[in-house]
C-alpha cells in the first residue's frame, strides 16, 4: 500500500468550521500527521494576508498556498513564486462584476481594497482574514498588482451565471471559478491548486501517489485530480463528492480529523 507523505488541505470550509473556528479536533489531527512524520499544509483561496494565523498552532514550516495556489509563501508568508492577473484581463473582470450589479474586491499579496466598505461580506471576510480592508474610489491604480478579484453576491444562481460570463469574456487570461457559493474569484491563468500540489511534489521529491488533498468546492478539484488520496468533506456538493476517493464528514463535525484518521490508516 502507497504511504502517504504529504497531506495538503483547504482552510474555508474544510479546516475551518462555518464561524471560521480552527477547531482543537483540527489541530490534534495536524499533530498526529507531524508524529507520523507526514508532511502538512494548506492551500487556499485565501490572501496570503489571511493565511498567516494558521502557521503557528498548525505548526506548519512548508511551503503554502494563497490565492488558489496562484502565490506561493514560505511559513513566514514571504513570496517564493507570485502571479498576477494581467491589468487587461483584470479591467475585464471588473467590468462584468459590475455588470451583475455585485460587490468588488481586489486583492494584492499585502492589501484588500473595496470601494464599498459596507458591502453585504465585508464583515464576513474581515472575520475570515482577520485583516481590514482598504477603502478606494478607483482599482484602477491597483490593478498592477492585482492577484486575485473577488465578486462577492447572496444570490447563488446569479453568481453562477455571472461565473459563466466571467469565464467567456476572460477566456485564457485568466482563472474565474467559485470558491464558495458567494465568492466568485478570478486569479491569474495557468495556476490553481493542482498547480500547487505539483510543486510541492516537485520540492519534496514524492510522487503524486503519496498526496492526499481535502476540500469542499470546485476549486479544490485540480488538487483532487493531482493526488493518490482525495477527501470531500460531507458539507461538499454531491458533484464534488463524485471527484473523489474518500468523502468525510461536514466541517462542523470535525471532519478534516475524521478524515485524518483514515488517511493514517492507509499509510
Amino acid at each position: 500500500m502507497t504511504r502517504i507523505k504529504l497531506v495538503v488541505s483547504d482552510v474555508d470550509g474544510t479546516l475551518l468550521t462555518h464561524d471560521k473556528v480552527l477547531t482543537d479536533g483540527a489541530k490534534e489531527a495536524v499533530g498526529r500527521l507531524h508524529a507520523a512524520g507526514i508532511g502538512f499544509t494548506v492551500v487556499s483561496s485565501r490572501p496570503t494576508i489571511g493565511m498567516g494565523f494558521l502557521i503557528e498552532p498548525l505548526s506548519i514550516t512548508l511551503p503554502i498556498g494563497a490565492f488558489n495556489g496562484s502565490s506561493i509563501v514560505d511559513a513566514e508568508l514571504r513570496p517564493i513564486e507570485q502571479h498576477l492577473i494581467e491589468p487587461a484581463a483584470a479591467q475585464r473582470s471588473l467590468d462584468v462584476l459590475r455588470a451583475f450589479g455585485v460587490d468588488i474586491w481586489l486583492f494584492s499579496n499585502e492589501r484588500w481594497y473595496t470601494r464599498n466598505p459596507d458591502g453585504e461580506y465585508v464583515p464576513h471576510e474581515k472575520r475570515a482574514i482577520k485583516a481590514d480592508p482598504t477603502i478606494v474610489d478607483d482599482f484602477a491604480p491597483h490593478l498592477p498588482e492585482a492577484c486575485k478579484i473577488v465578486g462577492a453576491s447572496s444570490d447563488p444562481a446569479l453568481l453562477q451565471r455571472c461565473e459563466a460570463a466571467m469565464r467567456e469574456a476572460v477566456g485564457t487570461d485568466a482563472t474565474a471559478v467559485r470558491s464558495q457559493t458567494y465568492y466568485l474569484d478570478v486569479t491569474p491563468p495557468g495556476h490553481d491548486k493542482g498547480t500547487f500540489v505539483d510543486a510541492m511534489i516537485k520540492r519534496l521529491g514524492i510522487s503524486a501517489a503519496e498526496v492526499a488533498t481535502i476540500g469542499d468546492m470546485e476549486n479544490d478539484l485540480p488538487m483532487f485530480a493531482r493526488s493518490g488520496f482525495s477527501f470531500a468533506m460531507g458539507n461538499a456538493a454531491d458533484d464534488i463528492k463524485r471527484h473523489a476517493t474518500h468523502v468525510t464528514d461536514s466541517n462542523e463535525r470535525d471532519g478534516f480529523a475524521r478524515a485524518v484518521e483514515t488517511m493514517l490508516q492507509l499509510g
